[in-house]
């Protein structure tokens, strides 16, 4: 028999610990879409924070993709023996380049496949062509294209599918003067309520929720919900210009009771624990209890002590993060001026995803109206994380002590309710990446003055950080989508999330290596030690980019071949016709000794061996004619890293560090 002592130790134990068999509700909600819990097959893509399901192409193709939830939903929980109810709501659109082109639709669908893609055409991107019946699924399909195969009443409806493409049955989206194909942000609702075995769906060109279903089916879809499901979207098209996006996304589960915890009752009565006392026992047993005992009494206060080291801990940790930020506001309040978070919340409607104009690894980028000063904004919104708020820091506390034309202007910064924000200047012609790279034929063409005002202007920033501050400054992800152009054209390098400070006469930053490849040195890529080098390895690209309208790592035309900008490059360099690598979309409108000179800067800033680079104050001097370029090897050199790094720097202790932001 056991101890009372015992026995009501694992009474309480045993309430402590719910049952984790039953099946819980699930919620999720996409304002705007990241990489996060997502999966893009096919030809989806991601763009702004709207997921697009098939190719942006301006010529008819044929195209599929899917997006898909990453963690399976519970819709049936066993020990209730309960199917959940679901509803979703989603925005999306349907654009094409050709209204004449259209099809073929898209499907919002629940599968237990989480690698659900399928072909083309009036397949919706759902089944395989070839395996039409392979798929298990449910969908509700918003077709674009009336195809005889599947008994599509017309080319603008809505359906309800299971396991095939003959909708069991169909409703006629112009029955709520719904086109599809109109282009117009289209918000759609579907309802499965279980209990009333009725699934509803409702389509609005207005966020407001229409009184009355487009599609209504009866039907009881618990025996399709047995098991765990994916849920997502998918597209296609087939021979057509119709491209597919989805805006927004909610979903939800309900109807599963909440878990509860379960006791398991030993069957004792109080008369049988008083029995237990009375009973009898022998010396051997009572020792028995006494060590027992013995044990708990001390691993219970060990325990309380664990506890408490804990709490200390995470309450001086609070203590500190809050001093450091009294600190921080200190010694930029001489700076920029402090917004308040209702400022920002408002001039950026509420951080609302029609605002984002830029996303990076710190966070998003908001566009801002501030409707009093009558001033436009960029807000740099942190993400809620550890690095996030040491990024926030680090660029806050390099960027407000900085004063440079080349630089974009920081107007102010805020820190409240758990939100880390820095307001900069609005910059109208957005970034370089974009104007080089436009996603459309129409875009901005810059002209050949322009690239030079960008390269002569991006090393004047840089020698002002590396050499003219009082701490150098050391940038570690410069490339065109943190190059900002002005209402000019002027080159503002801005994003110093990465960056870091250094004495001039100390040894270089020790990090983990961040960045972006393509831009990275291969001394840095080898060791993680960031140098003013490094810094111009990366400014070497950014230079062949801007003079060849190519990015640093490309798939080669009708090719599956990844191709290397530097290489390509010093490969035209090596056959004595290096200004064949001009930007095509020039036309020749530039003077081929003045393109001659920019490619080979960039080369001997893009040279393999840090020793052999110039610096960034002689690069400047070579772009305003003060002094004779470079000469520049006919093959690239081979991989070197005598790159004035010991072996001493690569194990540097940690106080050469102590000078990192």
């Amino acid at each position: 028999m056991l101890p009372r002592n015992l026995l009501v130790f694992l009474l309480l134990f045993s309430f402590k610990f719910p049952s984790l068999a039953s099946a819980e509700n699930t919620t999720f909600d996409f304002q705007y879409f990241t990489v996060r819990d997502l999966t893009l097959l096919g030809d989806s893509h991601l763009k702004n924070g709207i997921v697009g399901l098939t190719r942006e192409l301006g010529v008819p193709s044929s195209s599929s993709g899917s997006l898909i939830y990453n963690n399976p939903i519970h819709f049936f929980d066993q020990e209730s023996n309960t199917t959940a109810s679901f509803a979703t709501k989603f925005s999306f659109s349907i654009n094409n380049v050709n209204p004449s082109s259209f099809g073929d639709g898209l499907t919002f669908f629940l599968s237990p496949d989480n690698q659900t893609l399928g072909s083309p055409g009036g397949y919706l991107g759902l089944v395989n062509s070839s395996q039409s019946t392979k798929n298990k699924f449910l969908a509700i399909e918003f077709d674009t294209k009336l195809d005889a195969q599947f008994n599509d009443p017309n080319q603008n409806h809505v359906g309800l599918d299971i396991n095939k493409l003959n909708s069991i049955k169909t409703a006629d989206a112009m029955l709520q003067d719904i086109d599809l194909k109109s282009g117009n942000l289209i918000t759609a609702w579907i309802d499965y309520k279980n209990d009333l075995r009725a699934l509803n769906v409702f389509l609005s060109y207005s966020t407001l929720k229409p009184l009355t279903p487009l599609l209504s089916v009866d039907i009881d879809l618990s025996g399709y919900l047995k098991e765990d499901m994916f849920v997502g979207f998918s597209a296609s098209t087939e021979g057509s210009t119709e491209v597919h996006s989805i805006v927004n996304w909610k979903f939800k589960t309900f109807g599963f009771l909440p878990v509860r915890p379960r006791s398991h009752p030993h069957n004792v009565s109080d008369s049988s624990v008083t029995i237990i006392s009375d009973v009898p026992v022998s010396n051997s047993t009572n020792k028995h209890h006494k060590r027992l005992g013995l044990g708990l009494g001390i691993a219970g206060p060990a325990f309380f002590f664990v506890v408490l080291a804990v709490f200390g801990y995470v309450s001086v940790k609070k203590w500190k993060d809050m001093r450091t930020e009294k600190c921080l506001k200190a010694e930029i309040l001489a700076g920029p001026r402090e917004f308040s978070y209702k400022e920002v919340h408002a001039a950026t409607r509420g951080f609302h995803s029609s605002r984002i104009i830029g996303r990076g690894a710190f966070g998003n980028v908001y566009k801002a109206i501030f409707v009093s000063s009558g001033t436009i904004g960029a807000v740099k919104r942190s993400k809620h994380s550890h690095e996030g708020k040491s990024e926030f820091l680090a660029e806050l506390s390099i960027i407000a002590g900085l004063r440079h034309k080349n630089l974009v202007p920081l107007q102010g910064w805020c820190a409240e309710k758990g939100e880390l924000l820095l307001v900069y200047e609005f910059m109208p012609n957005g970034s370089l990446d974009k104007v080089l790279h436009p996603e459309a034929e129409n875009g901005i063409l810059l002209t050949w003055p322009h690239r030079q005002n960008i390269a002569v202007g991006l090393s004047s920033v840089l020698a002002y950080l590396h050499q003219e501050c009082e701490q150098q400054v050391i940038h570690r992800d410069i490339k065109t989508s943190n190059i900002m152009l002005d209402g000019n054209f002027n080159p503002r390098l801005g994003d110093f999330g990465l960056a870091r400070l250094m004495d001039h006469d100390k040894s270089p930053v020790s990090t983990l290596t961040a960045g972006t490849m393509g831009y990275l040195a291969p001394e840095y890529l080898q060791y993680g030690k960031a140098t003013e080098k490094t810094d111009v390895f990366s400014y070497g690209v950014v230079i062949l980019e801007v003079a060849c309208g190519k990015r640093p790592i490309e798939r080669e035309p009708n090719s599956q071949k990844m191709v290397n900008l530097v290489d390509w490059v010093w490969k035209l360099h090596g056959e004595g016709r290096i200004t064949a690598a001009a930007d095509k979309r020039l036309n020749g409108d530039f003077k081929e000794e003045e393109m001659r000179k920019l490619l080979l800067v960039g080369l001997s800033c893009a040279h393999p061996d840090s020793a052999q680079r110039p610096s960034i104050r002689r690069v400047l001097q070579i772009l305003n004619n003060e002094v004779e370029p470079m000469a520049v090897p006919r093959m690239k050199p081979s991989l070197s890293f005598s790159c004035s790094l010991t072996v001493e720097d690569i194990v540097s202790d940690d106080e050469e560090s102590k000078t990192t932001a």
